[in-house]
């Protein structure tokens, strides 16, 4: 008679991100037995464990052992915590950053340029940091990431629609886009962690179509209930829009710079991760489990 796999131990940081959500359920049935930090107090029970500060040492006893860390909360904060997660015996890392590093570099947002530049350094560190204590690392860039009514990007959107029966475009919103859903990340992560290909490699995943980003708009007016309505607005009107938009906490993350893009082709080639680890998104998809509540 084989004896079952032994289980593994997996540290999850970003367990109530949009992937984080979608990846917890997937850990049990895998024989990973999970521990998920979070900083948030209404949050108890297994997985969750609470931390505090910068380190893990708040939420984990001193001699606990782990065998891999699955990092979906942002990337900068990846690097300080690489020492930390070697001394509790991790010697497998699966981070997250964003495809955004291809673009956000250039963007007349002061404030974009700056955090981007943060994940781009965190990219390097992170890699550099894996080397020196023995961990095996890989990266994934998604593209822009659906799923569960968190995100800020279909779930932005629908709220927009909702609260002016309309979205305004800019340029034709003729940029093509590979919406790539949270859900398909998180099985990323399982396809990915035992496939020797992987290792010391970053890949860009973007979804399963392409289509405009007029196209992505009006069907998410349509899974809101309501029939396709754009507005093409001048370039200027359209950043002053996004000015007072941002003064409501709703819509603080939204940048001007997103009313360039909107004329732009932001796609990638996820063929490598197709080869390597079998990676297969979906097609894009918009249903009420996508919308906020």
């Amino acid at each position: 008679m084989t004896a079952a796999p032994a289980r593994r131990r997996t540290l999850v940081l970003g367990g109530a991100s949009a992937i984080g959500r979608f990846l917890l359920p997937l850990l049990d049935p895998a024989g990973i037995d999970a521990v998920a930090l979070t900083r948030d107090p209404a949050r108890t029970g297994a997985p969750w464990r609470h931390w505090s500060g910068d380190r893990l040492d708040s939420a984990l006893a001193p001699d606990e052992h782990l065998d891999v860390a699955l990092h979906v909360a942002p990337l900068t904060i990846l690097p300080a915590l690489v020492p930390d997660l070697a001394r509790h015996g991790v010697r497998r890392l699966i981070a997250f950053g964003t495809t955004s590093r291809y673009y956000k570099t250039a963007s007349g947002d002061a404030h974009e340029r700056d955090f981007i530049r943060g994940f781009v350094d965190a990219e390097t560190a992170v890699a550099a940091a894996c080397e020196s204590h023995g961990i095996a690392w890989t990266l994934f860039r998604p593209t822009l990431v659906y799923g569960g009514g968190t995100d800020a990007n279909v779930a932005l959107v629908a709220r927009v629609v909702r609260r002016l029966g309309f979205f305004p475009l800019v340029a034709g919103g003729r940029g093509l886009r590979q919406p790539v859903h949270a859900a398909d990340l998180a099985r990323a992560c399982l396809q990915a962690l035992d496939a020797p290909a992987t290792l010391g490699r970053a890949y860009d995943l973007s979804g399963g179509s392409t289509l405009t980003y007029r196209a992505m708009v009006e069907a998410i007016c349509v899974a809101t209930g309501r029939a396709p309505r754009t507005i093409d607005v001048p370039l200027p009107l359209f950043r002053f829009a996004i000015r007072l938009a941002r003064l409501l906490p709703a819509f603080r993350k939204i940048s001007p710079e997103a009313a360039l893009r909107q004329g732009m082709d932001l796609c990638f080639d996820h063929a490598a991760a197709t080869r390597d680890f079998g990676y297969a998104p979906r097609a894009f998809t918009v249903d009420a489990t996508a919308l906020p509540r």
